[in-house]
């Protein structure tokens, strides 16, 4: 007899990231899997979120609190509805030599969340690992987001459902969504000829059409003081416009001044305005500091 070997190639690599949507909409993505072997494969799919060991799994410490590398579980964030984030078709078949199998995975969000993950595995006759991708998605309840800095948050969910409104919606007489922080951290290299350097991204989620709404989807603007040209920041894009789909970023780019104390490295804050079906605030936090090459 002949020993053969079982051979496949994907069309994704170990992440398949299914970006923003809005809050209760659906997106798909394909993933095509080829037989490269010469004979036929009898393959299942399995998602992490329906194993039947997840609960006895999740009885550990969570592992942002365990390893600052790693942020997010496997099983992220999941909907409140029971139905799963994340569910593919065909999930389960066989794929003939030298012929390839569309996969259709399909995100699905009941709510507003950055975290959604999950890991799709794809099973050779029903016990051997061919690929492994790990599924990642965020929704949102407006038409724009704003992401890049370093993490200020957890990536696990409370089961409380909270609400962003400010407590001095009163006094303002109407909602407001509360003002939300981003911190960017510039290092400057001692010595070297080119500044420090960040980013944030801004972007305008592809939605339902708003009848109401003219011109662009999402403007936004980042106010740039006189403290921050004397603490030696300078904004590259503050402010812009965005259709349906687009990203933009703000550069942000740091050389310390001539007077800097580098036992006092400077912190100073920004405002960011961002307005699509609603105006969000962001208080951009700005540290810099020195360090050895």
């Amino acid at each position: 007899g002949h020993g053969v070997v079982p051979s496949t190639e994907c069309s994704v690599g170990e992440v398949l990231d299914m970006g923003y949507v809005m809050a209760r909409d659906t997106v798909t993505a394909t993933v095509k899997i080829e037989n490269t072997s010469n004979l036929t494969l009898p393959f299942s799919i399995r998602l992490e979120s329906l194993s039947p060991t997840r609960d006895r799994d999740r009885q550990k410490i969570p592992s942002f609190l365990t390893s600052p590398l790693q942020r997010t579980e496997t099983v992220g964030t999941q909907n409140y509805n029971g139905f799963s984030v994340f569910s593919v078709s065909p999930t389960e078949g066989k794929i003939e030599a030298g012929m390839s199998q569309d996969f259709v995975v399909t995100f699905s969000p009941d709510h507003e969340s950055l975290y959604y993950s999950d890991c799709l595995k794809v099973l050779l006759f029903g016990k051997q690992t061919a690929h492994e991708i790990q599924l990642k998605g965020a929704a949102r309840e407006h038409l724009m987001f704003v992401e890049g800095g370093v993490p200020l948050d957890v990536p696990v969910e409370s089961l409380a459902v909270t609400s962003p409104v400010a407590p001095q919606e009163a006094l303002k007489g109407g909602p407001q969504e509360a003002v939300r922080s981003l911190l960017l951290l510039l290092e400057y290299v001692e010595g070297s000829a080119e500044p420090a350097r960040a980013e944030i991204t801004i972007g305008a989620i592809e939605g339902p059409v708003l009848a109401a709404k003219q011109g662009p989807a999402v403007e936004f603007s980042l106010d740039s003081g006189a403290e921050l040209q004397r603490a030696g920041f300078s904004l590259d894009g503050p402010k812009g416009a965005l259709e349906r789909g687009q990203r933009q970023r703000i550069g942000v780019s740091w050389v310390p001044p001539a007077d800097l104390q580098i036992s006092d490295p400077p912190l100073v804050s920004a405002l960011l305005t961002v307005k699509g079906d609603i105006t969000e605030s962001y208080r951009v936090l700005l540290m810099a500091r020195v360090v050895c090459a």
